[in-house]
């Protein structure tokens, strides 16, 4: 099957390379999420009215995922539903941009809810002027909550930002001072990463003073995307390039903190072949490849430390989205054959009838 601009399903598979696994992933704009073998084979499906736009496994085999809200480009609830589909937990705040599960049950959810001074808002620099600018900008709040929806402590990044040296890029409006679109939990829970797209920086926060004790990439990285957590120290990260000066690109890096050196990275070549103006991700996997998710495009693929690219799979299904009928991914998943949230569940690779009556029914 094809959309209107490239095949879809399977292209690629280098088995000797690839690191086997099942693949999560949900389209944009659809009710359902999605997990394929390597074969590209449909083995299970969850479904949920009202859009699943993005999820995740937890270890007991739930799925854990932001929904659609009012449709795009809204979203207003964090669901967690079994194998079967059922409701276990949900929480309503319109509010709501990104989540992470703690380790303590809790979680931690990325607002956009507090609205800066006046005089603040008069100070922050960058983004460009318009008749219905807000005098009081909205920034970001990272909330831990508890299961009953009891809120816990909130940090603010309206506190820990410098209206000098955190500009909002030209080429965006003066809504909103931040503008963070990811958040992820170190796995003790200790610390979190935070990406502020609209200024071209990610920061890694001590929870318990509430410190930023690193930040980076103003002046090289463009509106980035999911910086996580590495076993060696580092952190990886999308760099969607967006607005970036000269030619657009996209590419994915890995830096050390401890030296704000990137030691790693992936380009398409030609440049221009890697390209994902909003959403997409990047997802370090246990023999050392990575699986990258070009959102925009809905394509999947897996490259080796050496740039390889070694496993793409691009999604058939099309839905209604901001940008119009797509097939666009927010981000993508790969679980190993012995990670805890598949024992002991059923992964039938002839799931409806296997990927021609799949595809049909996307």
């Amino acid at each position: 099957m094809t959309t209107s601009s490239r095949p879809t399903g399977l292209l690629r598979y280098h088995p000797p390379a690839a690191y086997r696994g099942y693949t999560l992933f949900s389209a944009n704009g659809g009710d359902d999420a999605y997990l394929i073998d390597m074969e590209g084979n449909f083995v299970h499906r969850w479904h949920y009215p009202g859009g699943i736009a993005y999820g995740y496994l937890l270890d007991n085999g739930n799925l854990l995922f932001r929904d659609l809200g009012s449709r795009p480009p809204g979203a207003d609830h964090i669901r967690e539903i079994d194998w079967e589909s059922g409701l276990v937990w949900e929480h309503y705040d319109p509010t709501l941009r990104r989540h992470s599960r703690l380790p303590n049950g809790n979680n931690l959810f990325l607002m956009q809810r507090d609205r800066i001074s006046a005089e603040l808002t008069r100070h922050v620099r960058g983004g460009f002027a318009g008749p219905n600018d807000p005098d009081e900008m909205l920034s970001d709040q990272v909330v831990e909550v508890a299961p009953d929806s009891t809120e816990l402590n909130v940090w603010r990044s309206a506190e820990h930002l410098d209206p000098k040296t955190e500009v909002i890029c030209p080429l965006e409006s003066r809504d909103a001072w931040g503008g963070a679109n990811d958040l992820t939990s170190s796995p003790d829970g200790t610390t979190f990463l935070i990406s502020f797209r609209i200024l071209d920086a990610v920061a890694l926060v001590d929870r318990a003073s509430g410190e930023i004790t690193w930040k980076w990439g103003q002046g090289i990285i463009s509106h980035q995307h999911h910086p996580t957590y590495l076993q060696n120290g580092n952190v990886l990260l999308l760099d969607n390039g967006s607005h970036r000066r000269g030619l657009s690109y996209s590419r994915v890096l890995e830096v050390d903190p401890s030296t704000s050196q990137i030691v790693w990275q992936y380009e398409g070549l030609p440049r221009v072949s890697f390209f994902t103006h909003f959403t997409g991700g990047a997802q370090r996997l246990p023999n050392s490849n990575t699986l990258i998710t070009e959102g925009m495009t809905g394509r999947l693929f897996e490259v080796t430390p050496a740039n390889e690219i070694v496993w793409e799979f691009v999604s058939p299904f099309v839905a209604p989205t901001q940008f119009g009928m797509a097939n666009g991914i927010f981000r993508a998943h790969r679980y190993g054959p012995d990670h805890p949230a598949l024992q002991g569940k059923e992964l039938d690779p002839d799931w409806l009838g296997n990927l021609n009556r799949v595809y049909g029914s996307g």
